[in-house]
C-alpha cells in the first residue's frame, strides 16, 4: 500500500508560491474599478500592439487619462512575484516620476498582461498580481487593475469584467508559416 506523500517544497518554490495572489485576496484587497475599461485597454492596445508574453504596465490619471506607458516582453521561465514586481519598477521608474511624497496616491497603475492560453486566472497572473501590488507601493501609485489579453477577449481578473475586443494576435505557428489573419502591424510588434 503506497501513501501519497508529495515531496517537500524546495526553498525556492516555496518563496515563489508566497509571491502571488489568489483570485478572492485580489478582489479583497480593494481595487479600484475602471470607469470605462474597454476604452482604456482598447488604448493600451493601439499604443503597444502587444502580442503573447507582452506586459504594458500604465499610470493613469484620476480622471484615467494616460500619464504613462511602458511595454516589455516576459522572459520565460517560472512566474516570480519578486522578478515580476522589480521588471514593473525598472519601467515605472523609466517612464514616470515616483508620488511617494504624496500623502497618500493619487495615480492608478493598472497591467494588461497579453498571453496565451485561457482567459482564466493562473499562478503567473497570481504572480504579477504580487508584482503589480508591490510595485505601486514602491512607486507611491495607486494598485490598479490587472488585465490579461488572450484569443478570446479581455478579462479584468478579480472584477469578472471582459470583452471580445480587443483581443491578442494568434501569431503564426513556426512549423506552417501562416499567419492565421494576424494584421501588419501585430507581425511588426511581434517581431521586436
Amino acid at each position: 500500500m503506497a501513501l501519497g506523500f508529495a515531496p517537500p517544497l524546495s526553498a525556492d518554490s516555496a518563496s515563489r508560491l508566497g509571491r502571488l495572489l489568489e483570485p478572492a485576496e485580489w478582489a479583497a484587497s480593494g481595487i479600484p474599478l475602471l470607469c470605462n475599461p474597454r476604452e482604456v485597454v482598447a488604448g493600451l492596445c493601439d499604443r503597444h500592439l502587444p502580442a503573447p508574453s507582452t506586459a504594458v504596465v500604465a499610470v493613469l490619471h484620476p480622471d484615467e487619462r494616460l500619464a504613462a506607458s511602458a511595454s516589455f516582453v516576459r522572459r520565460t521561465g517560472p512566474a516570480d512575484g519578486w522578478e515580476l514586481r522589480n521588471a514593473l519598477l525598472s519601467q515605472l521608474r523609466r517612464v514616470i516620476p515616483h508620488d511617494l511624497r504624496r500623502r497618500s496616491p493619487v495615480r492608478t497603475a493598472v497591467l494588461l498582461y497579453c498571453r496565451e492560453g485561457e482567459a482564466h486566472w493562473t499562478e503567473e497572473d497570481g504572480a504579477w498580481m504580487w508584482g503589480l501590488r508591490d510595485a505601486c507601493t514602491l512607486h507611491g501609485l495607486r494598485c490598479g487593475a490587472y488585465i490579461t489579453l488572450t484569443t478570446a477577449g479581455w478579462r479584468i481578473l478579480g472584477e469578472g469584467r471582459s470583452g471580445r475586443q480587443p483581443r491578442s494576435p494568434v501569431l503564426p505557428s513556426p512549423r506552417t508559416g501562416s499567419g492565421g489573419g494576424v494584421s501588419e502591424a501585430y507581425r511588426r510588434a511581434a517581431a521586436r
